[in-house]
């Protein structure tokens, strides 16, 4: 009931903010929302793929949805980094959870999006593939914007450049991450959600 999902469906053009302004890029919505929605990755807990096709066959859509050029190379070097290079060809309604949940990963970045937008998107992943994601969020935020959705402090303090909680749909605090340790965060975030 904080707001994040919905904070996180108006960056993602799927509704309509009722004021203020949204723009990625310096396109603004709602005029530019076809072309903001080619600049934007997704990743929730659900990872947006379809179980009755390949791991192959699954980036392959996306990436022509996309426009992507030259998917013979990416789509292999995309499995490799999430680990299921050697699963290419099987169908996701085979893969574990976290299986499904890599894949996601590699769905997200494939694209090279300039706003990513994960929400809780450690849902169903191991230690390694936390670690992975983790890999992925710092080096996409050097060329792109994060906007990640957690209740991990620990994690948000480490990847994050800012710390933003949300309490009844408006923001309750706004902090730089190396501001605080993890104790005044966690202490502060026990205050903000009371």
């Amino acid at each position: 009931g904080a707001g994040k999902s919905t904070l996180l469906r108006i960056m993602a053009t799927l509704l309509t903010p009722r004021e203020g302004t949204v723009a990625v890029g310096g396109t603004p919505y709602p005029e530019g929302v076809r072309a903001a929605r080619r600049r934007i990755g997704y990743l929730g807990h659900d990872p947006l793929v379809y179980l009755d096709l390949t791991a192959w066959q699954n980036l392959r859509l996306f990436g022509d949805l996309y426009g992507v050029a030259g998917l013979g190379a990416r789509i292999p070097a995309a499995l490799a980094a999430v680990g299921l290079l050697a699963r290419a060809h099987d169908p996701v309604r085979t893969f574990s959870r976290g299986m499904a949940q890599r894949l996601g990963i590699a769905r997200m970045g494939l694209h090279d999006p300039d706003l990513l937008l994960l929400d809780e998107p450690y849902t169903g992943l191991d230690a390694d593939g936390a670690r992975l994601l983790d890999g992925v969020v710092a080096a996409t935020s050097r060329d792109a914007t994060v906007v990640m959705v957690t209740h991990d402090l620990d994690r948000a303090r480490r990847l994050c450049d800012r710390v933003v909680m949300i309490h009844r749909g408006r923001v309750a605090w706004d902090v730089a991450a190396a501001d605080e340790d993890l104790p005044a965060l966690a202490a502060r975030y026990e205050k903000t959600t009371r």
